[in-house]
């Protein structure tokens, strides 16, 4: 197995399919894709599993919870407002690039049809 993986933003394989949590659903109706591109174990003593991979949503408002989870995301087309539960709202669109960190409660809000690449170490 290869150490050294580029990232394809446009894979040909089929992506797994989902529709919001009715319990995490606040407005609209967001489908959700994802593209898994590789998952490894970290040998950091914190990280179980990373994986890393393509993340697409449409239009909608959801509830977003961390977790025990840290992910980096870097937005490669549409726009998104996140806001943080008694914070800041950030608008984020392509070239853009976050963090949510583990505790993250907050809403995500798709205003164009998003795609990001992902990590996420959980």
């Amino acid at each position: 197995m290869p150490l050294l993986l580029p990232l394809d933003t446009a894979p040909t394989f089929a992506p797994k399919e989902a529709d919001a949590a009715p319990d995490r659903l606040i407005d609209g109706a967001p489908h959700y894709k994802t593209w898994e591109l590789d998952t490894a174990l970290s040998e950091a003593a914190r990280w179980g599993k990373v994986r890393t991979g393509i993340w697409e949503a449409t239009p909608g408002k959801t509830i977003s919870l961390k977790g025990e989870t840290f992910e980096f995301c870097h937005i490669l087309s549409g726009r998104c407002t996140i806001s943080e539960d008694g914070g800041e709202s950030h608008t984020f669109g392509p070239g853009d690039s976050f963090i949510m960190k583990p505790g993250f409660i907050g809403t995500w809000h798709t205003l164009e049809t998003v795609k990001k690449i992902f990590v996420i170490a959980s």
